[in-house]
């Protein structure tokens, strides 16, 4: 029997006085990253005892709008990618990423 590996995946919010993210930093030493400085984050995890997700989203207030909305539209993107690889659900992902293309053009994100 082969032994068991524990990985982990930390991440550090620093809150001002209001308890409003400042700084976000998160590790993870197997991908070998150490305190990565990010502006935001959306963290899901599925509770099956309850059928439901539960979320932490998180971003700094100095966040700029514009890169809000790249970083929206890539994360809907790779929902639609990792969609697909859970499900086999071709046809719902290339309708899932019309939806990206569709965003990222009323937002005026394409180039």
């Amino acid at each position: 029997m082969s032994a068991k590996h524990t990985s982990e995946i930390n991440i550090q919010v620093e809150l001002d006085e209001n308890r409003v993210p400042e700084k976000l930093n998160w590790s993870a030493k197997d991908g070998g990253i150490d305190r990565a400085i990010a502006k935001a984050m959306l963290l899901s995890v599925w509770d099956s005892n309850t059928q439901e997700t539960l979320r932490i989203d998180l971003w700094t207030k100095d966040m700029p709008v514009d890169e809000m909305k790249l970083f929206f539209h890539q994360t809907l993107v790779a929902m639609a990618d990792t969609f697909e690889r859970a499900t086999d659900e071709d046809k719902m992902a290339a309708t899932m990423r019309d939806f990206c293309d569709y965003f990222a053009e009323k937002l005026e994100l394409t180039k």
